[in-house]
């Protein structure tokens, strides 16, 4: 099936450890699939939580649909997310005893369905961000002195 990428966190990676990633539906609206269709969305502040053995997602804004009137709901308002009840037991068990959290990665259109990339995974320090950051910019100055050299 072809993919096509709506939206990404951007802090996903930079604030967590992602060890893990699992693929959810996501309960919307007529008028929120409209407004994603034209990506108005933003997973930045977003996260997943567990409540009643059911998995829902927090803060991710979907901005209301010019032309939706009343039918229009909250941009900021809880959705469920669809996961089997295996899925669901798997987390539960992992947020309880590691300290894990869910960190939506991705929204994307799997054929004509909205999908969410869920992360499980544990929030990073200051220093590991740190690292992370030298990392980088080592791997940047390696690219650069290699592109030198390979011109001169």
């Amino acid at each position: 099936m072809n993919t096509k990428l709506i939206a990404k966190n951007p802090t996903a990676y930079h604030n967590y450890n992602i060890e893990d990633k699992l693929e959810a539906g996501i309960v919307l609206t007529g008028t929120e699939i409209k407004s994603i269709r034209n990506g108005k969305v933003n997973l930045k502040d977003s996260y997943a939580n567990i409540k009643n053995g059911e998995v829902f997602i927090y803060g991710m804004h979907i901005s209301p649909y010019e032309h939706g009137n009343i039918f229009n709901k909250n941009p900021l308002r809880d959705r469920k997310l669809l996961l089997n009840k295996k899925e669901i037991n798997k987390l539960i068990g992992l947020i309880k005893q590691k300290g894990y959290t869910l960190i939506p990665i991705s929204l994307y259109f799997k054929g004509s369905l909205v999908k969410l990339e869920l992360g499980i995974g544990k929030g990073k320090k200051l220093y590991d961000k740190r690292q992370d950051i030298a990392k980088k910019e080592a791997e940047r100055q390696i690219a650069r002195n290699f592109k030198a050299n390979l011109y001169n």
